[in-house]
């Protein structure tokens, strides 16, 4: 009797351990891409949410001053007044700053643009035009 008491009080056994770490390797298996999928379409749908962000800035510019920023005056001027601008009434942005996407790289900006009257857009992952998944180009036009 006393052998089996203590036998119970020492814990699991080998077998016990080893089954248990099977188990929790499959379910990190099944689990874990689904997991860092989600991830990355949470950062392609945060592109896409700061770009319709940026381009409200954009429109109340425009609204403003009768015109979009050129491309030579970039995104700054919705923080910066250009040179020669009347009817300018910023900063457009309530953080005081232009927002990099979520892979830390700077949002691209044409006036004209190839898809509307100007292009707003993120180059994904890679930070290269084209691409698939979280690779692929995030714009305004989309």
């Amino acid at each position: 009797m006393y052998n089996r008491i203590r036998h119970f009080l020492l814990g699991f056994t080998l077998l016990e351990l080893l089954v248990v770490l099977v188990i929790l390797g499959l379910l990190a298996s099944l689990v874990g891409p689904q997991v860092f999928k989600q991830l990355g379409g949470s950062k392609t749908k945060t592109a896409s949410l700061q770009i319709k962000e940026l381009g409200t800035a954009l429109d109340l510019y425009r609204l403003e001053v009768g015109r979009y920023p050129s491309s030579s005056e970039g995104l700054e001027a919705l923080l910066t007044r250009p040179t020669d601008t009347r009817g300018w009434n910023g900063p457009y942005l309530t953080k005081k700053n232009i927002p990099r996407d979520p892979w830390g790289n700077d949002y691209q900006y044409r006036n004209p643009g190839q898809y509307g009257e100007y292009d707003l857009f993120s180059l994904g992952s890679d930070n290269q035009e084209g691409g698939e998944g979280e690779a692929r180009d995030v714009g305004s036009w989309e």
